[in-house]
């Protein structure tokens, strides 16, 4: 069950654009929110060294970044039904340390539109999604992108049929229960020729629902793995894709980078799990 969900925050465009999305998440799982900022006390222009003390600058830095949260988003997530916190260090490892020490249940971040997110890779949002011991939720963000307004929500769960499939399903089971939305299933069976489905795979993924004990709709489609999974989203109309994040969940021999290559480009939440 999501019941805290972990927010990082800073001063960027992203970050303020995010705030619909966290309020539809607080509502969707009746989950506690709470804002997180990394600052960096030990930065300085190299100037106010040869005036000012190192530790004085670094408690003005820290003051500095305590304020600026404290009136972050303070209209969207005023402060007292959304607690704010400050660690010091390196963003993602300060993320990931407080997810973990806070025991939350969901990292809500946002990625970037246009040629910025090609560099996700290198970024803050990689290393969490790559070592984050909960589920993770990425938005894109831009200047127009803005939560669907839904009466009736819809998921995929993308599945790769490997032996993790089984705990995906079950993560996305319990989320779109949570979150009062209908599931599908959508299963990449590779780029062929063939227009027939094979039995096999539709057998297996049976055996998978009915182990979960879930409702979802079974679809299989054939292509180049994230085409064919945000194609399945969009032609159902999906809120969000849901996908495994270890190497077992996404077959890293044929696919080397999907879950990344999946949140650059989908235009939709992705949940991690």
């Amino acid at each position: 069950m999501i019941k805290k969900i972990l927010f990082p925050v800073d001063s960027s465009e992203a970050c303020a654009a995010m705030a619909p999305y966290v309020l539809r998440a607080a509502e969707l799982f009746s989950a506690q929110v709470s804002l997180l900022h990394v600052c960096h006390p030990e930065s300085n222009n190299g100037f106010e060294l040869y005036v000012r003390p190192l530790q004085e600058i670094a408690e003005e830095h820290i003051r500095i970044a305590q304020e600026s949260l404290d009136s972050m988003l303070s209209s969207e997530l005023p402060a007292d039904l959304y607690p704010r916190l400050l660690r010091c260090g390196d963003a993602a490892e300060q993320i990931l340390e407080e997810a973990r020490s806070g025991e939350y249940d969901l990292i809500l971040m946002p990625t970037h539109a246009g040629r910025l997110r090609r560099m996700l890779l290198g970024s803050t949002t990689a290393r969490v999604l790559s070592d984050a011991e909960c589920p993770v939720l990425t938005v894109q963000y831009d200047h127009i992108t803005a939560p669907r307004a839904v009466q009736n929500p819809t998921w995929i769960c993308a599945l790769s049929l490997s032996e993790d499939s089984q705990r995906v399903l079950r993560a996305a089971s319990r989320a779109a229960v949570q979150g009062h939305a209908e599931l599908f299933i959508v299963h990449v069976a590779g780029e062929d020729d063939s227009d027939t489905v094979g039995a096999e795979e539709l057998r297996r993924l049976d055996e998978l629902v009915e182990a979960v004990g879930c409702k979802a709709t079974v679809h299989i489609t054939r292509g180049a793995v994230k085409d064919a999974i945000l194609a399945s989203a969009a032609n159902s109309a999906a809120d969000v894709i849901i996908t495994g994040r270890t190497a077992a969940s996404h077959a890293l021999a044929r696919m080397p980078h999907l879950l990344f290559e999946l949140v650059r480009d989908s235009p939709i939440p992705v949940l991690s799990v």
